[in-house]
């Protein structure tokens, strides 16, 4: 039978139906090959095979982790509670359970309360001279430098980064009576300078200032990363209302600051909680206890021997610190 032809030349004779497929019935030929992502044992032998490779690759940390990390805190946690000296250390199952005692010890320890209230005057001095210094820096590279950027950004950078003897040494050059920069700039306007590091009514806010010049740079770079993440928007409409440039830092950027001034503040207070270094190698704690701080007196019981007592000290710490810092969020947390 001949298939007949319309006008434009193709055949128009019968067509031949598409196959059948019956309902329910998958058509296993052309689903074979469109890849859907092999079958469910085969995904999850995969992922139990992803599983084990990293956990031998997270072996060796975590073996470091439970050795140098978490063992040390199980065992001075428990030491706190010990009558532990230097002298135990050879047979240390051999020592005295004394509950709290050490704790009470440390807190009726006359030198002790001195540390903690020459810890409580550098942080709450410390901490705001140090978030000033570091957000007028910040505003200074955002909007009023603009040429060297790079460099003052640097500079002011550079201490963070320098050893603590290098500061040292400079610092001890500044702050020497007689014949100190300070007191040598003071005397040009008729100024006797204290015995900055000789007095103890000027020895602790020497160190605050070495302090806050050493680590405002940390601070600096955050707070101008903070900076540069607020709008431009939001400043050209407040101009166009009518605020200066003070209100606007007020009302528009350092609302919008408020994560970073929360993290800047967290992490400065925890390491003015813990100063040691400044005191250490400025003063050893003196004169007349003046600079002497908790972390400081804790290292002088480690080297008395007093484990126990050194112990429980650490843990005060640990416990103020964790208070400070539940205090700063509950202040400074953002509001819906």
């Amino acid at each position: 039978m001949t298939a007949q032809t319309g006008t434009t030349g193709s055949p128009t004779g019968p067509v031949t139906p598409p196959p059948v497929t019956a309902p329910g019935r998958p058509d296993h030929g052309s689903s074979r090959g469109a890849g859907d992502g092999g079958s469910p044992g085969r995904v999850g032998s995969g992922r139990r095979r992803e599983g084990r490779a990293a956990w031998i690759l997270a072996i060796p940390f975590c073996l470091l982790f439970l050795a140098f990390t978490a063992w040390p805190v199980v065992q001075s946690l428990f030491m706190s509670f010990t009558d532990t000296k230097a002298k135990d250390l050879r047979h240390p199952f051999s020592v005295n359970i004394v509950g709290f005692d050490n704790f009470t010890k440390a807190l009726s320890d006359p030198i002790f309360r001195k540390a903690a209230a020459n810890t409580a005057y550098f942080v709450l001095v410390g901490v705001p001279l140090t978030l000033l210094l570091a957000l007028a820096a910040a505003v200074a590279l955002d909007k009023g430098i603009t040429r060297f950027r790079a460099v003052f950004r640097l500079g002011f950078y550079m201490p963070v980064i320098t050893s603590i003897v290098a500061v040292a040494v400079v610092w001890r050059f500044l702050l020497q009576d007689p014949g100190g920069l300070i007191n040598t700039v003071l005397g040009w306007f008729g100024i006797t300078g204290p015995n900055w590091l000789g007095d103890p009514n000027w020895s602790m806010p020497a160190l605050i200032m070495m302090a806050a010049w050493r680590n405002f740079g940390t601070g600096m770079i955050i707070f101008l990363a903070g900076l540069q993440a607020v709008p431009a928007e939001l400043h050209e409409a407040a101009a166009i209302d009518g605020a200066g440039a003070v209100k606007r830092f007020r009302h528009v950027t350092l609302p919008l600051l408020r994560p970073t001034l929360l993290f800047v503040m967290v992490t400065t207070s925890i390491g003015y909680l813990q100063v040691f270094e400044e005191p250490f190698v400025m003063t050893q704690g003196g004169p007349l206890n003046s600079t002497i701080t908790v972390t400081y007196n804790t290292y002088q019981q480690f080297g008395f021997g007093n484990y126990g007592l050194a112990s429980a000290m650490s843990y005060l710490i640990f416990v103020v610190i964790a208070i400070v810092t539940a205090l700063q969020f509950r202040l400074l947390r953002e509001r819906s």
